[in-house]
């Protein structure tokens, strides 16, 4: 996912600009999920969770993708709207697409193994 926002991001970046609002839209969105995506692997690597236990991490995490995955779905429908024909939006538009697509996986598996694990907890 990562990846594919990184390129998404790149394409909308390098390519010539008819309307300077939608596309810096779609740049602070696809910055802001890096962002928040490296923050919560320097969380999981640096086991933070651990010391910060005031913070729910699985919500967290749930919530940093809910708003993520809409956004991004926002900002590439606002792209494909506004691309012009350009090649270079159309692509970025393409790679939010499938950055929203792996955010929505990415909640329902989080969402799956969190009900799991609760379910596995309440049988013991």
């Amino acid at each position: 996912m990562v990846l594919l926002l990184l390129i998404g991001f790149i394409c909308v970046r390098s390519s010539p600009w008819t309307n300077y609002n939608s596309y810096s839209y779609v740049e602070i969105v696809c910055i802001y999920d890096l962002i928040m995506i490296f923050i919560f692997y320097i969380v999981y690597i640096f086991r933070a969770y651990r010391k910060l236990t005031c913070i729910s991490w699985p919500l967290a995490e749930f919530l940093h993708y809910l708003i993520g995955t809409i956004l991004l779905l926002i900002a590439s429908i606002v792209a494909v709207a506004k691309s012009s024909n350009s090649a270079g939006l159309v692509a970025g538009a393409v790679f939010g697409f499938l950055a929203t697509f792996m955010c929505f996986l990415s909640i329902w598996l989080s969402y799956k193994v969190s009900c799991n694990t609760q379910s596995a907890d309440a049988t013991m």
